[in-house]
């Protein structure tokens, strides 16, 4: 039996278990410190390159984004320049005014905010949908206007609620005006809101901030003039995106004031003169090829285009049988008629196919060589032996006819392109149309033809296929006033800064001159159309102040049966021939050429002579009618001109 002493005491054995299990317990709590440094050691060497990463590497890159956060870049659009007659009389200006802009970005829920909106203004559907697709185009953070124009009453209902409509802001902005209305507005033309077609194509960072551009008339030819150049400015925001302060500015560059050519006084004479009729009158300087007037008939007023035009009266407009939006002067092709003469005589004499002196009988009709259909003459019973001068002056179409079949197209064809004929003038105008100067490759590429000696025919009196324009006539017309001087036809007089009020004018266009063999042959075509005037188809107009060089014309609007004659008491108005007119005055020094048109209008000599009369008396003797200067000078004090 063993003693309590040999039970009490443990087993050497056991002791030394324990005292192993210590050392053991002991090394792995040291490991597991050791561990737990390192992997602390290891996240502090981590958080520390990260800062490395974020502070040093890339410190530029997170600062800008951490600007983002709180600054904003604000586009500054530019002040649109204004536009001036030759005389300083205003055509279009800036008036301040509000409209409503709302930021996507901002906006908590932009459905909603448009709901609510719609409770304290008046918000169309139209809006409202040019609003989403604007939208749809411009980055979040970018404003985007709902609505222009805003009244001092909506003005105010929505200020006291601002701060319930985050996004939601008034800005002033500036709005393009017409004064005169209707007046010269196919050359002045207007702006309009930015479309959907334009955001695709137009630069951003030139029109950040902008909601219009030029649609039309100088507006749209002459935009990077006028526009002006955008600036910039940093805006520090706080949590909902309102603005505390501007950081940083850089101004925008307005855009340039423009002078145009234009007499207003004259423009408002030749519109004035063309009431009653559709159609166009184009006054030009023969000497630089300045465009001193260029009326077109219908008008209308562009103020209600530059922040929206209304459905119902912009589809009156687009639908009248009257196309008022429709530019004649550039864009109204027309058979040219009998004016077109002087130039036939003129490649004649070139050619050499006939001299001043060269007779031809007129019996009042023509027939081509082997007999066949008969070609009328405008005068039934014919105008006996004429020559080249009585047949301008008489408008003799059987000596036309005649030449024109010798000439041959070919040879009509490329004297005629020397004019402009059958391609635009190259107007600083948008739009102008090129006409139509026939030849034998076009009829064979186009109706798939042979060209006939009937076409030559009809191509030598004007008619036909051949087609011109106002603009292209009055040009013609300042080439033979010159003698064969050429000069691009223009409406841009002058730009000035609007800064230092430093004028900047625009020099003369000097194109390639028409030679001819003989200098003479000038002379031979001019003395044909003062006798035009001067005891011709137009001696009505004579003026006993100055002398007139001109061509009448009358352009068939349907085509006469061979045994039919034509009378205009029988006829609709709408069936009658269109006018035409060309001339230069004064001969000896000439300052002004004019064409017109006067559609359905009857013969040139009775409808579209006394307009151009009109005008050049206007022009060279100051005729203007007290009731238009007063007009005038009435519109422009009635309201003050718009900001700078």
């Amino acid at each position: 039996m063993k003693s309590w002493r040999s039970l009490a005491k443990p087993p050497v054995d056991k002791l030394l278990v324990r005292e192993k299990d210590n050392t053991a317990e002991s090394e792995l709590f040291f490991r597991r410190v050791l561990f737990a440094l390192f992997a602390v050691f290891l996240g502090l060497l981590a958080v520390a390159g990260r800062l490395v990463y974020l502070q040093v590497l890339n410190h530029e890159r997170f600062n800008t984004l951490s600007d983002g956060n709180r600054v904003r870049l604000q586009p500054l659009p530019p002040t649109r320049g204004f536009i001036y007659d030759r005389n300083g009389v205003l055509l279009a200006d800036n008036l301040a005014s509000y409209h409503l802009e709302v930021t996507p970005e901002q906006a908590r829920d932009l459905d909603a905010t448009l709901a609510e909106l719609r409770q304290r203004i008046e918000l169309s559907d139209a809006d409202i949908e040019r609003f989403r697709k604007l939208a749809r185009r411009t980055p979040p953070y970018a404003g985007v206007p709902l609505r222009f124009q805003l009244t001092s009453d909506e003005i105010a209902r929505l200020a006291i609620d601002l701060y319930r409509l985050p996004g939601v802001d008034i800005k002033a902005d500036l709005t393009r005006r017409y004064p005169l209305k209707s007046l010269a507005v196919h050359v002045v033309g207007y702006v309009g809101r930015i479309d959907e077609d334009e955001l695709r194509r137009l630069d951003p960072g030139q029109y950040s901030g902008s909601t219009h551009i030029g649609k039309t008339g100088v507006e749209r030819s002459l935009e990077d003039l006028l526009r002006g150049r955008a600036g910039y400015q940093q805006v520090e925001t706080n949590a909902e995106g309102r603005p505390l302060r501007v950081l940083s500015r850089t101004p925008p560059v307005p855009g340039k004031h423009i002078y145009l050519s234009i007499d207003l006084r004259l423009q408002a004479v030749a519109e004035k003169a063309l009431e009653g009729h559709n159609g166009a009158i184009v006054a030009l300087d023969p000497r630089t090829g300045e465009v001193l007037a260029l009326a077109s008939q219908p008008i209308y007023d562009p103020n209600p285009f530059v922040n929206g035009i209304d459905f119902a009266s912009y589809r009156a407009l687009n639908t009248s049988k009257d196309r008022p939006l429709l530019n004649r002067a550039l864009r109204g092709v027309y058979p040219p008629g009998s004016t077109i003469k002087p130039l036939m005589a003129l490649a004649g004499l070139e050619y050499g196919v006939v001299n001043r002196h060269s007779g031809v009988f007129c019996p009042g009709f023509y027939r081509l060589p082997g007999g066949g259909r008969k070609f009328r003459d405008w005068k039934r019973g014919g105008h006996g032996s004429v020559s080249m001068d009585r047949a301008i002056a008489q408008s003799c179409d059987v000596y036309f006819y005649s030449l024109a079949l010798n000439l041959g197209i070919d040879r009509v064809h490329e004297f005629l392109d020397k004019f402009s004929m059958g391609r635009p003038t190259g107007i600083d105008l948008p739009g102008e149309k090129g006409g139509l100067l026939p030849s034998r490759a076009w009829k064979k590429k186009v109706h798939k033809q042979d060209w006939f000696g009937g076409d030559s025919l009809s191509a030598g009196i004007g008619q036909g296929f051949f087609l011109a324009t106002p603009l292209q006539l009055a040009h013609a017309t300042t080439i033979i006033a010159r003698r064969g001087e050429v000069f691009q036809p223009r409406v841009l007089r002058a730009t000035e800064d609007p800064g230092t009020r430093v004028k900047t004018p625009e020099k003369p266009r000097r194109l390639p001159p028409v030679a001819v063999k003989n200098p003479r042959f000038w002379d031979a075509i001019i003395a044909g159309m003062v006798h035009v005037v001067e005891g011709g188809t137009a001696h009505k107009i004579r003026s006993p102040k100055y002398r007139i060089a001109g061509k009448t014309g009358t352009a068939q609007v349907f085509t006469l049966g061979q045994n039919q004659r034509y009378d205009a008491r029988r006829l609709a108005k709408h069936l009658l021939d269109h006018a035409l007119f060309i001339a230069f005055a004064p001969v000896e020094e000439p300052r002004i050429a004019v064409a017109v048109i006067a559609e359905h209008g009857g013969g040139g000599s009775a409808t579209a002579a006394p307009l151009a009369r009109k005008v050049m008396d206007a022009y060279l003797l100051d005729k203007y009618d007290d009731a238009i200067t007063a007009g005038i000078e009435a519109a422009q004090d009635a309201q003050p001109h718009g900001s700078e």
